[in-house]
């Protein structure tokens, strides 16, 4: 009994096994985390790309665009899906969008009005010496889908990812 209570045989390889499948887990959340946090930077991407196809594709002298520009849709779809989420990305219902905005006393960018009715000025923010412009506002959505979702942290990450890029266009 005493030879068998002292015989190390295999320990090494229990040891191995506890580190391997600690560090095993440790990396599957690593690399959720990581695409999570990649796929909204490009996400970011995608919507600011859109804001400036709109702007690159529609002449700045017939604004409205959303009204003015029949191929502001499709020039800004295209440029939000050009990215290497592909065809995953999409336009929030209402996107793109347009309004006039002001800056208000505290450095916001306000909507003021909607493209249909032009203010004069930013009166209505508190700053009547100042012009509205003109901006465009594009919005796209993603799905994340985690790869080791049922034994990692990215199960617990927001699956719908959104962001917001805006562009003045006058």
């Amino acid at each position: 009994m005493r030879l068998l209570a002292r015989n190390q045989r295999g320990v090494a390889a229990v040891e191995f096994a506890l580190v391997a499948g600690t560090l095993s887990f440790a990396m599957l959340n690593c690399t959720d985390v990581a695409r999570f946090y990649v796929q909204r930077m490009q996400l970011e991407n995608a919507a600011r790309m859109g804001a400036q196809a709109a702007w690159n594709s529609c002449d700045t002298t017939k604004l409205p665009a959303t009204t003015n520009c029949t191929a502001l849709t499709t020039a800004v779809t295209t440029a939000v899906q050009a990215t290497s989420l592909g065809t995953a990305v999409t336009l929030q219902s209402g996107s793109p969008s347009e309004g006039y905005y002001c800056v208000n006393g505290s450095g916001v960018l306000t909507l003021v009005s909607a493209v249909s009715a032009k203010p004069t000025d930013c009166s209505s923010v508190g700053s009547p010496t100042s012009q509205p412009g003109d901006y465009i506002k594009v919005v796209a959505k993603f799905t994340f889908r985690p790869m080791f979702g049922g034994v990692s942290v990215g199960s617990t990450l927001p699956t719908s990812i959104t962001s917001t890029a805006m562009m003045r266009l006058q």
